[in-house]
């Protein structure tokens, strides 16, 4: 699943290419990609059309559309994808049969929405509802990783007398917003920390030296465009480059790039979780 460096590169391309266009037309090749109106893409489509789309925001894994009447709401689960057409090349690529939604502007330019396995979702929530009411899982996110909320006391706090993994932990959206295995895996092999570790047994200084391993992986992989193992793409196509950049995640058995030990695999908590048991304890 896309996690936030993935989903911020998507948002940054949204805003780019999208900021200020004008939706004169919606197409649903999929019903069950409209989460709401629950059973009604024609509502979707009618809600969308005629409104203008003045900034793309993201919580967490979520990416938002404040649009001048309403949001628009999008949630790429597994293999969802945004592709950008300008009008001529709109005109001579038809939809391939993994296409779910497809919106045009008055110029012909096309959003196309494309994914393969369909657990992708959208929203069109009505003024003057607020967000949390059509997109019940925004209510469920514990603060962004940038957020000057989000620091070692804050996670002293929440994680005090766990027994819970920390790696298990971090996967948690209600703890911080938009991390998933492939960051936790490399944060914590930042902070030096092994992923079966009890949450509750670490220090206010290894939670903080934590904290800030997370934000500094999160911000590198974004400057790499996000991390590209199977799907993800961004709205030109491109994978994203932090994969080969990556210290443990999908590296078990090859060595360690700093220390030369054998990367290890173990499941934790029903997910694959990488580390180095020399650099980590």
């Amino acid at each position: 699943m896309p996690e936030l460096p993935e989903v911020e590169t998507v948002r940054r391309g949204l805003e780019q290419h999208s900021s200020g266009f004008t939706i004169a037309r919606v197409a649903v090749l999929r019903d069950r990609a409209i989460a709401a109106p629950r059973h009604d893409p024609q509502g979707f489509c009618a809600g969308l059309e005629g409104r203008t789309v003045q900034q793309w925001l993201r919580r967490g894994k979520y990416l938002i559309a404040r649009l001048d009447q309403g949001h628009w709401g999008v949630h790429l689960r597994m293999t969802g994808q945004f592709l950008w057409l300008e009008a001529l090349r709109s005109r001579e690529l038809p939809p391939c049969r993994h296409t779910r939604v497809q919106i045009w502007n008055q110029q012909g330019q096309e959003l196309r929405f494309l994914d393969t396995r369909s657990f992708a979702e959208m929203w069109w929530v009505p003024p003057p509802q607020p967000l949390e009411a059509v997109i019940r899982g925004l209510s469920r996110l514990g603060p962004e990783p940038f957020d000057p909320a989000f620091n070692g006391a804050y996670l002293q706090r929440r994680l005090q007398g766990s027994r819970r993994a920390i790696k298990s932990a971090l996967l948690d959206q209600a703890l911080v917003a938009g991390v998933g295995n492939i960051y936790a895996d490399e944060a914590l092999f930042a902070a030096g920390i092994r992923p079966q570790t009890s949450s509750g047994r670490l220090s206010p200084e290894r939670l903080q030296r934590l904290q800030q391993a997370l934000v500094q992986v999160l911000e590198q992989s974004i400057g790499a465009g996000g991390t590209t193992f199977s799907d993800f793409r961004d709205l030109s196509g491109s994978n994203g480059n932090y994969g080969g950049m990556a210290w443990v995640y999908r590296r078990t058995g090859q060595p360690c790039r700093r220390c030369h030990a054998t990367i290890e695999r173990e499941r934790i908590a029903g997910r694959s979780s990488h580390w180095c048991p020399q650099c980590q304890s």
